[in-house]
């Protein structure tokens, strides 16, 4: 296990990344011309880090210190090939079972639904580089653990990801409001990924278009929409039903 930290200031993210430290996030200040800094997102970019271009406010938020225009944010863990990782699952697996997490924003929520994709059999986690939550304490802390347990993919795009899986004979599946059918209405016992979407926005209309099945959640009361950690507890658990018939 390794402990996540933020590192800030030029020459400490230059020692960090000389000294193979796992960089989960990048963040520079907008605007900034520095060479060395330019060095730094260069060498990161080669190593697939996620890089985000912020306001001057948002580092001092980071560090309330002297970062000089960059902050890293490191990783407790190592993230694993998507190739390696599907090829081994299905060469052992009958119905393996991967997640999808598409640009999730809520470190807490990140953290919840690995402890559920744990519980519940899934394989692998996938997110995309750019855009999602990073994985910080918190999400160490509420996902119990199961970060630890899980192998987790970063990949570029999400849809290559998907069109991988497919082109590996998997089905995949999006959570969405956006039609009539639920996830009830369809059968699971086959080799799946579940595509979850961002609290705010759900899956992006590009991924959308992707997916092999669309389903949703039954929602009987006057609130339309469900937290996204409780909507994928209760997709991956469905397919556990099913499965255990």
């Amino acid at each position: 296990m390794r402990k996540e930290a933020t590192i800030f200031g030029i020459h400490p993210v230059q020692e960090a990344v000389s000294s193979n430290v796992i960089i989960d996030k990048l963040f520079v200040q907008k605007g900034i011309s520095n060479p060395k800094i330019d060095a730094i997102v260069k060498e990161l970019e080669k190593k697939h880090a996620t890089i985000s271009y912020v306001p001057f406010e948002k580092l001092i938020k980071l560090t309330q210190g002297n970062h000089q225009g960059i902050v890293a944010m490191t990783s407790p863990i190592a993230f694993r090939d998507l190739e390696e990782i599907v090829e081994n699952v299905i060469g052992t697996k009958e119905n393996p079972l991967f997640l999808i997490l598409d640009q999730l924003s809520d470190v807490r929520n990140f953290g919840a639904i690995l402890r559920t994709a744990e519980c519940t059999g899934v394989d692998a986690v996938i997110i995309q580089k750019k855009g999602g939550a990073p994985i910080s304490g918190d999400t160490v802390k509420t996902s119990a653990g199961a970060i630890f347990k899980l192998p987790i993919c970063k990949v570029d795009h999400i849809k290559d990801a998907i069109y991988y899986l497919q082109g590996s004979g998997v089905t995949v599946v999006g959570a969405t409001e956006k039609t009539t059918e639920t996830i009830y209405d369809l059968k699971l016992n086959m080799p799946l990924a579940v595509v979850m979407g961002a609290e705010d926005k759900g899956i992006s209309k590009s991924v959308l278009s992707l997916l092999d099945h669309k389903a949703s959640l039954p929602l009987l009361g006057q609130i339309n929409s469900l937290n996204v950690s409780v909507a994928c507890g209760a997709f991956l658990y469905e397919i556990v039903r099913q499965r255990s018939l």
